[in-house]
Parts: C-alpha cells; structure tokens; sequence
C-alpha cells in the first residue's frame, strides 16, 4: 500500500481492408510468405505511397466512438529505425499532427465507472515478421516474412490513467469489443491483428511525479496482459525497497518463465527523427465526409448495454454479458423480440447458447440454431405446452441435433466449411411429435404420481413431518423424474405439500 502503480498502454490494431494502407497488395493472413508484397510496401526505388481511403474512414469511426477530436488536417511522418523485418529502414506513421486526438473510454471495475483518457490515434503502416522458430537452422538463423509489411494499423495511445492490472485488461477487453462493433478490426490477438504494449511505472501513494517507466511487449493475450503487468509491478516495488533506481527499458514478457526480461534500453521521440514524410501530401478530410461517417455509426456497446437494462428490464450483469459482441446482442434481441420474453431469451442465451459455444469453440455467428426457432421453444414453455424440463432436457438436444444435421448439409462436415448460421427454422412441432411429448397437466394424474413417489420413499417424508422441509426439493424431484420431466413443477409443489400435510405427523413416528 505504500506505492501506487501508473499504467498507459499502446494498443495496435490492424484495420479490416482488403489492401494495404499504401498500395493495392493484399492483408490476407496466413499466405505463403512474401507472396503479398510489392514495390511500394517493400520501399523499393521509385515507388510512391498513395493512402487508403477506407483505412482513413475506419480510422474515422474509431475516433467518433472514442468522443476525440479529429484533426482535418493531420501530417504522416517517417520514423527512422533499422530492424530487419522494416526493409525501407523507416516506418510511415503520424506524429506530430495525427488523426485524433484527446478521447476517452469508460471501463467498469467492480462496480466503479473510470473515463480512461486517449493521448491520440493515428495512421500507421505496419512491419514485417522475424521468424525465429519452425526451420532446420532456426538456432543460426532469422527468416523474414515481408507479407505483413504495409498492412493498416491504428495506434491507440492511452493516457496513463489506469492504476491496476484489471484496470488495464478491462480497458483492452472494452476497446476490443468497440472495435469489433465498428467492424473494423477483428481483435484477434493470437494473429497479431490486435496487440498490446504497456508503459508501467510505480510512484509512492500520493505523489504527483511519475516514475521511470519500463514498456512491456509482447503481450498477446488478456491473460499474459494481466500477469505481466502484475510481476512487473511487483518487480520494480522490491527494486525500490532494495534502494535500487529503475531503468528506462523495454522489456518482453516470457511466458515460459512467467516474468520480464530486459530487450533494450527505451528510445526517446528523438531517437527516431521522426520528419514529415515526402511524398504524402498532409491528409485533409472534409467535414461532411466527417458527418456522414457519424451518422452511419452503428449502436456502440454501452449504449447498447444502457437500453438492454431500460428498454428489457434486464440486470447490468445480464445486459453486460450479452453486449460483449455484436452478434451476441443481435442473436439475444432477435430471440427476445420473437419470444416477447426478454429474461427468458436473456436466460437461454446466457446459459444454453454460451455453454455450446464454449464446449465447441465457436462464434454465436456459427450457433445452429436461428433466433426464431429458440425463441418459438420458449413461447412454447410460457405458454404452458411444455414444461421447462421437457424444453432443456428432450426438446432442446434434438434441435441441435436437427440444425446440426441440416448445417452439415448446408455446408458440408468438415467444420472449418462452417461460416454462417443456418437460416432454416428448426420444426419444433413434429420433434414433440417424434418424442411423444404429452405434458402432464390434470391434477389427478399429477396426484396418482405423487402417492406413488411417497409411498416410494418412506424415509424422506419422515424426515419432512419431522420438520425437515429441505428434503421437499428431493421429492419434488423424484415426482418430476416419476413423470419423465412432462409435469410442470410449479402445478406439482404445491399438490405435494397439500399431500405430504394431510399425511398424520403421528404415523410418521
């Protein structure tokens, strides 16, 4: 408690075109290596750079969402530095006039809302790759892949306003989820499409100064995000508390380790001389196009979570949960609207539809089963024609099984051919029909189950006249499992106590 941490992170994220930020080469991930190169992304003699419109209008959305400050008029730089996956010897990006600036993004942290400030957001092309690993001579030698040269980044700079790892992961998680809403980055942080570097720093509680940060790279999962961060902290504490001064560097996580190791002293602004770059004129953007950009913007996550709890009566947690992606809010809506049965659609989504997602590692956009046909399942239990039961434990699997069935041959069994939900509705009415659901509703039938359950178990209903009312839920349980889950358990419980205190509190004993 003695020291306070002060985080800032740079966040990189490769925009959604199908070319380069300056020149026509495709952004496909994974070709065969420097197969998507040309004379411009390689920075070869003669060639010349000309911006991508797109790339500008995505950068253009990101800074509407973010609530910063667009520049109509921003300069791109070269930034000079010699690595070898960089073969022009210099990097294109903005610096001293970039495209965005002064914006904010809320994140929430147990409870508590937190403006998150943004230094700037500026256009950039990206590096190629080293590959170290993967080849026979991988211990003598580096191979470079200049496919990725070119391709279009945004750089997000925060301002250092985040005070804990959660903060910092909160903060990624809710950009991420912003940028996939805008549907101009995919954030997939495995692929490099989305990657994080933060600048951490440790001051005594309540001085103003900052102190000498270390930037942390080579963070590509929410997870090493948040242990580096957490190990880096709590190594530059125990180096203060030894007298010891902190040194500016870079460092990259090693996940094998589970800690930082040093990668080379930090570089200062000047280190890169950074100076206009010559043959881009100043990027000037028309208001109107600045307008037009704003008025096609799509539903933003926290409005979207805002009118789930106002417009649902959802919970936050709930509204919360069902906002982490768009399609995820799109399929629950749907659902919702068709059933007319908000905290019921809100119910399925959140523990059947997630739950097969998860065990089968897939996007809501490849679940099964249309919205429409979810939502005419839990019609059918508000209105009394099945139970809940009979819905989740017989109903539900055969329409998995069904859309599954239908899906395979839609788009063939290999599951990397599964690229869009099917779009048939599921026939619900004839898998009742194939299963021969008849719900039990009169109450003579539900009582001749009941005596039978009873007297079935003696013991239980000892222990109930003896004061014992828990055991109720395992009676109740034995009568639904009597009655093959087709009786409804709110018309069962209380026929079961009007049952179990007619029986004489004397005979039990």
């Amino acid at each position: 408690m003695k020291y306070e941490t002060v985080i800032g992170l740079e966040i990189h994220a490769q925009l959604l075109t199908r070319t380069k930020l300056f020149c026509r080469c495709s952004t496909e991930f994974g070709q065969t290596p420097n197969t998507l190169t040309c004379p411009v992304c390689l920075g070869l003699p003669g060639s010349l750079p000309v911006i991508n419109r797109e790339a500008v209008r995505m950068a253009i959305k990101l800074a509407l969402a973010l609530k910063a400050r667009i520049n109509l008029r921003s300069i791109f730089s070269r930034k000079n530095y010699f690595y070898p996956d960089l073969p022009k010897g210099y990097q294109i990006t903005q610096y001293h006039l970039p495209l965005a600036e002064d914006g904010h993004l809320v994140i929430e942290v147990n409870g508590v809302k937190k403006s998150i400030g943004i230094e700037r957001i500026n256009l950039e092309e990206d590096a190629g790759k080293s590959l170290h690993e993967g080849f026979p001579d991988s211990g003598e030698n580096t191979y470079l892949d200049f496919n990725r040269c070119g391709v279009p980044l945004l750089e997000i700079v925060g301002r250092p306003d985040l005070r804990s790892a959660e903060e910092a992961v909160e903060f990624v998680q809710n950009l991420r989820t912003l940028l996939q809403y805008l549907e101009i980055c995919d954030g997939n942080m495995e692929e490099g499409s989305l990657r994080c570097d933060a600048n951490l720093s440790i001051r005594p509680v309540g001085a103003t100064e900052f102190g000498t940060k270390t930037e942390v790279k080579n963070l590509n999962s929410f997870r090493f995000l948040a242990r580096a961060l957490e190990y880096e902290a709590s190594r530059q504490i125990a180096a203060l508390e030894r007298g010891e001064k902190i040194r500016q560097e870079t460092r990259g996580w090693d996940a094998s380790e589970s800690r930082t190791v040093p990668q080379r002293s930090k570089e200062e602004a000047h280190d890169y001389r950074y100076f206009p770059e010559p043959d881009l004129p100043p990027l000037v953007i028309a208001e109107d196009w600045v307008k037009e950009i704003a008025d096609a913007l799509p539903e933003l996550p926290q409005e979207k979570m805002e009118r789930f709890i106002r417009d649902y009566g959802l919970p936050p947690y709930d509204a919360r949960v069902l906002t982490a992606s768009r399609a995820l809010a799109d399929y629950f809506e749907a659902t919702a609207q068709a059933s007319r049965s908000p905290k019921q659609a809100s119910n399925w989504v959140m523990r059947e539809v997630l739950q097969y997602l998860k065990e089968n590692n897939l996007g809501v956009e490849n679940f099964p089963i249309p919205a429409e046909s979810l939502a005419e399942l839990i019609k059918l239990v508000e209105n009394q024609t099945i139970t809940m039961t009979i819905a989740k434990e017989k109903v539900y699997p055969e329409m998995l099984k069904e859309a599954e069935r239908i899906r395979a041959e839609k788009m063939g069994k290999e599951a990397g051919n599964i690229v869009a939900i099917v779009t048939e509705g599921i026939g619900i009415a004839e898998i009742i029909e194939k299963l021969n659901i008849k719900p039990i509703v009169d109450e003579e039938s539900l009582q001749n189950i009941i005596q039978e359950v009873l007297a079935r178990n003696p013991g239980p209903v000892k222990q109930y006249l003896e004061g014992k009312v828990q055991v109720l839920g395992f009676l109740l349980g034995q009568v639904m499992k009597a009655s093959q889950g087709q009786a409804d358990p709110q018309k069962v419980q209380p026929l079961l106590r009007q049952a179990l205190e007619k029986l004489p509190r004397n005979k039990s004993r």
